[in-house]
């Protein structure tokens, strides 16, 4: 895999601090825990397609009574 070096800056203190402490529990760099949620970042779909499959989906119809008789039935 290629990678490039990125930089950010003017990320507070207390922002760091966290991040490294999270790091440090996972034992884990701060460079690793950040490569980390990097890319679980970019593996989450745009919120674009995700609003997009929303709307394509089939509308589901119900009315008062099903709520009722799915709270009796236990479920939630």
């Amino acid at each position: 895999m290629e990678t490039t070096v990125v930089q950010v800056r003017d990320v507070p203190v207390a922002v760091v601090a966290t991040l490294k402490a999270r790091a440090d529990a996972r034992g884990e760099s701060l460079a690793a825990f950040l490569r980390h949620l990097l890319a679980q970042e970019a593996s989450l779909p745009a919120i674009e397609d995700v609003m997009k499959g929303i709307e394509a989906r089939e509308p589901i119809h119900y009315a008062a009574e099903d709520l009722r008789a799915s709270r009796q039935d236990g479920r939630r």
